[in-house]
């Protein structure tokens, strides 16, 4: 029996070493190389819930700044209650933004840690979203026994009951921390006068929205050190002006819109890269410390953009190209491709979150990475395939040009800004010792 089950072993790393080197990527993360197949266990109970919280984003909608920190918080309860079963990793949560001390395991029991993880995915998803409905909690509820039925196949009952309580009290000790970082402080905000600034924009004519978000706690204490890249180019009504020419650039693109443009325009709707990152998990299978590692730093890593991004809007306050182009440029019947968010022009929030995004992926599974990307929220669009996570990106923020709602140099700035803040995430969080 032991040999069959060495052989068993044998031939699953030849396998994993052989797929390895069939990918055009690099199975690397940001701590070295690393064949992609832990000896710790499936990713299933990461890949689960994963899929569970997709399916949440579009029954609880939000912002994608709102849906960011979702992810982010989920991310740290999922990795906290499974790393203390990962030989050769370590707790972030030193590392994080004012995160008190966690509960730790009795070293006098046992614990299976993906039931503690499958625990505290279940409680931080029925916490984290605001307005659940009956019907998405039993759908948690349903993923959360059948992983559960799972377990009880190989697993004793007293050391599955140690691990959903150790799970359970990670997932309240960070729901308690997340419900201090200030998202749902009110800051009354009022437009500033003059021609230069944010107005509220058609159809809706809403007033704006995230003015508090750029003061939200960020989850990686400086993640945006050294990210903003200055002021816009300087608002005019000269028609020789740099700002002019940005916003008739703008027009003139709007005017004559290809079927692929048009549907760029359309495909993002929300910075949906945790999708990316199911379909990849899904191919490359790398294990369960990987796939764990990878939900966490995308989540903090686009909120923590979110939060960097908000920042600057509210700083420069800047007007959008709707307005520019119905008023300066005398086009009142003028419109945009999808409707203008509720906040001012400058960073591009789509720029930054996918930048970000981009830099994480990458650093895990590699550059030139080949994708398609089947999007799990458009059911009438084909699948796009990409060369790699930053060419993605660059689609996602192209994309914000082409519907209208932000200008090529917005968008452009914004990607290295993205860019900064993810580097600085992965920098800053240690994974290993």
């Amino acid at each position: 029996m032991k040999n069959v089950t060495l052989m068993k072993r044998i031939q699953r790393s030849a396998i994993g070493l052989f797929a390895c080197t069939l990918v055009t990527i690099s199975c690397t993360d940001h701590d070295g190389p690393q064949v992609p197949a832990e000896p710790v266990g499936s990713s299933e109970v990461v890949t689960s819930w994963l899929t569970m919280q997709l399916k949440i984003a579009q029954a609880v909608p939000g912002s994608p700044p709102a849906l960011a920190r979702r992810w982010a918080y989920s991310g740290v309860a999922l990795w906290e209650s499974l790393q203390p079963g990962l030989p050769g990793y370590q707790s972030i949560a030193p590392q994080l933004n004012g995160l008190p001390a966690l509960p730790q395991p009795d070293k006098s029991l046992d614990y299976y840690y993906p039931a503690s993880a499958n625990a505290a995915l279940a409680a931080i998803n029925r916490s984290i979203h605001p307005g659940i409905s009956g019907a998405t909690l039993a759908r948690i509820d349903s993923l959360e026994a059948a992983n559960l039925a799972k377990y009880q196949q190989h697993q004793q009952p007293g050391v599955l009951a140690n691990s959903i309580d150790f799970g359970k009290k990670i997932a309240a000790a960070v729901f308690e921390w997340s419900k201090t970082d200030g998202y749902d402080n009110a800051f009354p905000y009022t437009p500033l006068s003059g021609p230069a600034y944010w107005k509220p924009t058609p159809p809706a004519f809403a007033p704006a929205a995230l003015a508090n978000w750029g003061k939200v706690r960020m989850i990686v204490p400086n993640a945006d050190a050294g990210a903003e890249q200055g002021a816009p180019i300087a608002y005019s009504e000269e028609k020789t002006s740099a700002y002019y020419k940005q916003a008739e650039e703008l027009y003139t693109i709007s005017q004559q819109l290809t079927t692929e443009q048009r549907t760029i325009a359309t495909f993002w709707p929300d910075n949906a890269w945790h999708n990316v990152l199911s379909q990849v998990l899904a191919i490359e299978k790398p294990g369960l410390a990987v796939a764990a590692k990878a939900f966490t730093q995308l989540g903090i890593a686009m909120s923590d953009g979110a939060i960097s991004l908000c920042k600057g809007k509210y700083v420069y306050q800047g007007l959008r190209p709707v307005t520019y182009i119905r008023t300066v440029m005398n086009h009142p019947e003028w419109n945009t491709v999808i409707p203008t968010p509720a906040h001012p022009e400058y960073p591009s929030g789509h720029s930054v979150m996918s930048a970000a995004a981009a830099e994480v992926l990458t650093r895990i599974f590699g550059e030139n990475y080949h994708y398609t990307d089947k999007p799990y929220n458009l059911p009438g669009f084909a699948p796009r395939s990409f060369s790699s996570f930053e060419a993605a990106a660059a689609e996602a923020a192209v994309s914000r040009v082409y519907a209208g709602i932000h200008y090529r140099e917005t968008c452009e700035v914004s990607l290295l800004h993205g860019k900064i803040v993810g580097q600085n995430v992965i920098g800053a969080l240690k994974f290993k010792p």
